[in-house]
């Protein structure tokens, strides 16, 4: 059965769309301004640092999971140069309204999951949110950039609240509770009561393919799980 059904699931996903520059915008998300300082600031940087950075924007992931798609993108056009594996992602799905940041094997070391993540979260969505795409865009470069560059420093994250939450003084209180018990029935000869609370967890995770080649200077980078996805 899964023979039959992976060949259809193929034809399905949306198809990767041609690398015509840094700054690929076939969301229409970005103008025709910031597009073309965007594209000269990427080309710049990648002059001197020799860093790439690709931009791809598409109105619709028509279903396929963001992470899915970027292995597909990122097979095709190879972002980085060989060896040093140095190539940056940033996909974005208009209507979907996610964002995916994939890194190269020679970034992980700057641009980790974590961070990646951060940049989402506190550089990309807020402006997203706020319709101002270009200052997303915009922001999103400058800060891809400067951590690139070594010059980059995250947002403080902000402290917790260092009170006791409800759930943990009711146990101090039964802890309590029961501690009396304890003492009382060694005192006084009745029983021993005891007991103690139960708890569980959850965690997730993430895949990513290594890259393929072509496009407007794509080198053979490449990629093997560095990134973040997130929405706005």
């Amino acid at each position: 059965m899964l023979f039959v059904v992976a060949p259809f699931s193929n034809l399905l996903a949306i198809p990767v769309p041609a690398l015509s520059g840094r700054v690929n915008d076939y969301g229409a998300m970005i103008s025709a301004q910031a597009r073309a300082d965007i594209e000269a600031k990427l080309q710049q940087f990648e002059a001197t640092e020799s860093t790439q950075i690709v931009i791809l924007t598409v109105p619709s992931l028509e279903g396929d999971p963001i992470e899915d798609f970027s292995i597909r993108v990122a097979d095709a056009w190879k972002i980085g140069h060989k060896g040093s594996d140095n190539g940056v992602l940033l996909i974005v799905s208009r209507d979907d309204r996610k964002v995916r940041i994939e890194v190269g094997y020679g970034l992980e070391g700057k641009l980790t999951d974590l961070l990646s993540g951060r940049i989402i979260r506190d550089e990309i969505s807020p402006a997203f949110k706020a319709g101002q795409f270009d200052a997303g865009f915009v922001r999103a470069v400058d800060v891809l950039i400067a951590v690139a560059q070594g010059e980059y420093k995250a947002k403080p994250q902000a402290k917790r609240n260092s009170k006791p939450s409800m759930p943990l003084l009711a146990i101090i209180l039964l802890l309590f509770y029961f501690m009396s018990q304890i003492f009382r029935g060694h005192r006084g000869g009745g029983p021993m009561v005891y007991g103690g609370p139960g708890g569980g967890f959850y965690g997730g995770g993430g895949g990513f393919g290594s890259g393929g080649g072509g496009g407007f200077g794509g080198g053979g980078g490449g990629f093997g799980g560095g990134g973040a996805s997130g929405d706005w």
